[in-house]
C-alpha cells in the first residue's frame, strides 16, 4: 500500500531529506501526482503550444572536408538563432552512449541506500552528488526528477568517487564530450573576429561535469514538469537523450514565426547528441549567440534517463563580453562578473526562465 504523505513536509521528507526521490514515490505504489509536484497553470507545458523541431543534425565529420565552411556556417545560425541544435558522426562511439543509458538506468535501480551514500555531506567526494528537483528548498513546486551529479577534478579521483555502476563510461563520454566542446567554442569565437589566447579558452572551458538525469514515468504528465525553465548558465551542455524524448526550447520573439507556438520539441535522433548553448557564450558574444530557455516534459509511459556533460569557466574566471566585441560594436550588453558569483547565484533560486542571466546585467 502506498504511505500516506498527510503533510507536504512528510512528502519533502521522503522525497528529499530521507533520499527516497522521485523514484521512490512511484516505487511506493503512488497513483497520482502529490499536490508538491503540481505545477501552477503557466508552468504546464500545453502541447497546442508546441511544434517538433525537424531539423537536420549537423554532421561534425564533414569539418574536415570539402563540405567544412558549410558546417561551420551551420553551427554558427544555429548558435544564433535557437541556441540548440543536433549533431551525428560527432566522434562518440554509439556504443558508448548505448552503456551510458543502460549504467544510469543501474544506478537509479539501486536501493535507496545505496543511492544515499551519495548524499550531499555523507557523499565520499564533495563533487558528487545525489539528489532530487533542483532546488527543493527553494521551490513552490517540486522537479520530476532524480539525478546524479559527477564533478571532474582529475580521471584518479573520478574512479575513485563516482558510481561504480557509471563511473567509467561517464568519464569516457566526459572526455569525447569536452574534445567536441573545445572544437565549438573555437568556431564560434572565431565567427566573431576576434583574437582569443589559448589560456582564455582554457579558462572558459575549464570546469567540467557529467550529470545523470532520471524521470520516473509519472501518473499526471500533464500537471508537472520534469525541468522547470532555465538557460544553462555554463560554455556548452553536449545532452544525450534516449528514444523517449521530452526536451523543449523557448522560441524568442526575434525567431519565432510560428504564431501559436511558443515552444520547439527537440526531438530524439539515433545516435545523435544535442548542443545548447550556455550563458557564458551569450555573455562573451555580448548578446550575439542565444543561450535559450529550455525545460523538460514528464510521461506515463515509461521511465526517462538524459545525460548532460556541462562545460563551465573556471569558477575565477572572468566573464564579460569579448574587449574587441565591445570596441565595435560600442555598447557592453553585459558587465564583467566573476564565474563563482554567477554560479553562486545561479544555484540559489529555483529555475525560473532567464532570471539567472539579469544578474550579468
Amino acid at each position: 500500500m502506498a504511505p500516506n504523505f498527510n503533510t507536504s513536509d512528510s512528502l519533502y521528507d521522503f522525497v528529499v531529506k530521507n533520499g527516497n526521490g522521485v523514484k521512490g514515490l512511484i516505487d511506493s505504489g503512488l497513483s497520482e501526482v502529490p499536490e508538491r509536484y503540481i505545477q501552477p497553470e503557466e508552468e504546464r507545458i500545453k502541447k497546442v503550444k508546441t511544434k517538433r523541431h525537424d531539423v537536420s543534425p549537423i554532421d561534425l565529420s564533414k569539418l574536415r572536408g570539402p563540405d567544412h565552411k558549410k558546417v561551420l556556417d551551420e553551427i554558427v545560425r544555429a548558435a544564433e538563432t535557437l541556441g540548440f541544435f543536433q549533431v551525428v558522426n560527432h566522434g562518440i562511439p554509439l556504443e558508448l552512449l548505448e552503456s551510458l543509458k543502460d549504467s544510469a538506468h543501474r544506478f537509479f535501480n539501486l536501493s535507496p541506500e545505496e543511492k544515499s551514500l551519495f548524499y550531499p555531506g555523507v557523499s565520499p567526494s564533495t563533487k558528487v552528488k545525489y539528489g532530487t528537483s533542483f532546488a527543493p528548498e527553494k521551490e513552490k513546486a517540486l522537479e520530476w526528477k532524480d539525478y546524479i551529479s559527477m564533478g571532474y577534478t582529475d580521471d584518479h579521483d573520478a574512479l575513485q568517487y563516482w558510481p561504480n555502476e557509471c563511473k567509467e563510461v561517464a568519464l569516457d563520454y566526459l572526455k569525447l564530450s569536452s574534445t567536441m566542446v573545445r572544437d565549438i567554442v573555437e568556431i564560434l569565437i572565431e565567427n566573431l573576429g576576434v583574437r582569443v589566447e589559448e589560456s582564455r579558452i582554457e579558462g572558459i572551458i575549464g570546469m567540467k561535469m557529467v550529470n545523470m538525469n532520471y524521470y520516473p514515468l509519472c501518473p499526471n504528465p500533464d500537471l508537472t514538469v520534469g525541468v522547470g525553465r532555465h538557460s544553462d548558465m555554463g560554455t556548452i551542455t553536449v545532452l544525450l537523450q534516449d528514444g523517449i524524448g521530452g526536451l523543449y526550447v523557448k522560441l524568442d520573439d526575434h525567431n519565432n514565426n510560428h504564431n501559436d507556438v511558443e515552444w520547439l520539441e527537440v526531438p530524439p535522433i539515433p545516435g545523435a547528441l544535442v548542443i545548447n548553448i550556455g550563458d557564458t557564450i551569450k555573455i562573451l558574444s555580448n548578446g550575439k549567440y542565444k543561450s535559450a530557455e529550455h525545460r523538460v516534459r514528464t510521461t506515463s509511459t515509461e521511465s526517462r534517463v538524459s545525460i548532460p556533460v556541462f562545460i563551465f569557466p573556471k569558477p575565477t574566471e572572468k566573464i564579460g563580453p569579448l574587449e574587441e566585441l565591445v570596441k565595435k560594436e560600442g555598447v557592453a550588453r553585459y558587465r564583467e562578473v566573476m564565474f563563482q558569483d554567477y554560479m553562486n547565484n545561479f544555484f540559489a533560486n529555483a529555475h525560473h526562465g532567464k532570471k539567472s542571466l539579469e544578474f550579468a546585467k
